[in-house]
């Protein structure tokens, strides 16, 4: 199993801590998209780093165009030889149309068609095939000398697409080389609705589950001791309420059957009660979610509860020292 780890948005930082990274035997270094720019961090952190995957976890793909994406695509995957992952997600709808002023329908048809629209452009970059995609959503028909790249040593990146609901899941394992399942996530949900959307997908493409990765960010609740686990445990909880409070997570919730209080959570979330939110999240959910004990014990549960159904991983641990965290990390690659 491969075990990816998070850099932060300070760039005079980044170096170091992608060295870091990579030193401690991560398989992949991420970047999201919340406060600032997905992209820059990892430009630095190829520049600093030999073998680790690059990944964005995620950028928001309907906040740009493919051709905008193609392009940062290829020259980051050119820097990194190789070594970049485009990780894409739709967000949701109010963000697309309030926050970024960009078109919102049908998302998982558009995503689905925004991913084969990039890759018409590679081909066209990397195999001189003709500029001539016109879908519903996108339409690219023009590309010229003076704007196609000469550096295609490696080629386009992989692309990795974040989904919950069984549609998308669906669009990415008929388009994508990875899913990225969402951490509000249960085992339940996973190998029932998750799988078999993949499966699905990966006929419609004829495509083998061999050449599909799945990346699971496991919520962990661990510490060093009591007090640090119920710290752990408290903010879990909060973040797990604060993601059931989506509707459209609803039917995560109705995986483990506590779909009602998906309601609750959400009228509560408008009222701004965050932190009485995460105390209806009981201990019994909680189990659903994460896996928790000492640090000694966590490789153990994810390979155990996990190891047959993904093959990467990314778990919230910085808190523990760091030789615990590189024990987990070489329990999980082994």
């Amino acid at each position: 199993m491969k075990v990816d780890g998070g850099v932060g948005f300070e760039l005079d930082k980044v170096g170091a801590q992608a060295q870091e990274l990579e030193e401690m035997g991560y398989s992949g270094l991420l970047s999201a998209e919340t406060s600032h720019d997905p992209f820059f961090p990892l430009v630095v952190a190829a520049q600093q780093t030999q073998n680790i995957d690059l990944m964005t976890s995620i950028a928001v793909a309907f906040a740009r165009t493919p051709m905008l994406l193609a392009n940062i695509g290829h020259d980051l995957n050119a820097v990194s030889k190789g070594r970049f992952v485009l990780g894409l997600g739709s967000q949701i709808r109010p963000h697309i149309t309030k926050r970024f002023s960009m078109p919102w329908s049908e998302p998982a048809a558009r995503m689905r068609e925004f991913i084969l629209a990039m890759r018409a452009i590679w081909a066209t970059w990397h195999e001189g095939a003709p500029m001539e995609f016109a879908g519903k959503f996108y339409t690219h028909t023009l590309m010229t000398p003076f704007f196609t790249p000469t550096d295609n040593d490696y080629g386009a990146p992989r692309v990795f697409l974040a989904a919950v609901g069984p549609l998308m899941t669906e669009v990415a394992g008929e388009v994508a080389d990875g899913v990225i399942a969402h951490a509000f996530t249960t085992e339940k949900y996973l190998r029932e609705t998750t799988i078999p959307a993949l499966e699905r997908g990966f006929a419609k493409a004829g495509k083998s589950r061999d050449d599909f990765e799945i990346s699971y960010p496991v919520f962990v609740v661990t510490g060093q001791d009591e007090k640090e686990l119920e710290q752990a445990k408290t903010a879990t909880c909060r973040q797990i309420a604060f993601y059931g409070s989506t509707p459209a997570y609803k039917p995560v919730l109705d995986s483990i059957g506590v779909g009602e209080l998906q309601a609750e959570l959400n009228t509560m979330s408008k009222q701004g009660r965050w932190e009485a939110m995460g105390d209806l999240i009981d201990d019994s959910i909680l189990e659903n979610f994460a896996v928790i004990g000492e640090p000694s014990s966590i490789a153990g549960q994810i390979r155990t509860r996990y190891g047959d159904i993904i093959d990467r991983t990314s778990a919230a641990y910085a808190h523990i020292p760091k030789q615990d965290r590189i024990k987990i990390i070489e329990e999980l690659t082994a």
